[in-house]
């Protein structure tokens, strides 16, 4: 028994290690050859910020018409962010790492593990650049705020479950790649993200039912819950104020759960016929 708990705690310390040294390896290698180097990782969503707050914000004037509605923009755009760096990096993962796995032997999830955990890094140091935003802008913050962490866990969750089935089949199916810069696109506009929720729910009627019904989403009730959490308790709708039937509450965590079990199924399954199919 002794022996078969050292081998347990060798097999995750071998792994622990692997997983850190490939993490630092893609964060310096994602940003190498850069003038800027890691501050692009802010960058880009600031940057993506100012195109989005001026053309719907101000230009089309879709805006919940609070104060915080600019932190919260950034804060959404930050998300999301995570979201397709993790998949976009992740989903190549197993191919780009074939010649490692091939050579040196450890568990194949470690590699896409390692690109989601690089992009949570980056969504780290965007929320705390959040952060700053929010003491300029004066946000007042309440005691959901220790409500975060677990809404962060959930976006990983299900960003994790996302990336580990697309990996699975970019090995078989290379245009899984360019699929999905469709689909992330749609997924991107059909979102609450850009455009205020409430922007939608105003009008009533059909179109009201149908914004509620994207809270479904599991990517867009994290992102929600995020931002009602860390910065907009009081204009933010999320699930949970949106619907009164407790079932329905449940349907987007209970999808998280159910996503990321199907892309540690499918990856198992699978993982040992990757070398062969590369």
């Amino acid at each position: 028994m002794h022996e078969l708990v050292r081998k347990l705690q060798a097999r995750y310390k071998y792994a622990w290690i692997v997983l850190k040294g490939l993490v630092k390896t893609d964060f310096r290698l994602r940003y190498q050859g850069s003038f800027l180097g890691i501050a692009w990782s802010v960058l880009k969503p600031l940057m993506t910020f100012c195109v989005m707050y001026v053309v719907f914000g101000k230009f089309l004037r879709m805006s919940d018409g609070t104060p915080t509605y600019p932190v919260v923009l950034l804060l959404g755009i930050s998300s999301w962010q995570f979201v397709t760096e993790s998949t976009n990096v992740g989903l190549r993962s197993v191919v780009d790492r074939g010649d490692l796995l091939r050579k040196i032997h450890f568990p194949n999830y470690i590699v896409v593990v390692s690109a989601t955990v690089g992009a949570m890094i980056s969504y780290a140091i965007n929320l705390g650049v959040v952060l700053i935003f929010a003491l300029f802008a004066r946000v007042h913050f309440t005691w959901r705020v220790v409500l975060l962490p677990l809404n962060i866990v959930e976006l990983y969750a299900v960003t994790l479950g996302i990336t580990l089935i697309m990996a699975t089949m970019y090995v078989y199916f290379r245009d899984i790649a360019h699929i999905w810069d469709v689909l992330q696109q749609l997924v991107f506009y059909s979102m609450p993200i850009i455009y205020p929720l409430s922007y939608v729910t105003n009008r009533g009627g059909l179109y009201a039912d149908l914004a509620r019904l994207e809270l479904l989403n599991p990517i867009a009730q994290t992102i929600q819950d995020i931002r009602h959490n860390f910065i907009a308790p009081d204009s933010q709708p999320t699930v949970w104020n949106q619907f009164s039937n407790p079932v329905l509450q449940i349907v987007p965590p209970l999808f998280t759960v159910v996503l990321l079990w199907i892309g540690i199924y499918l990856f198992r399954c699978n993982s040992r016929k990757f070398a062969e199919v590369m």
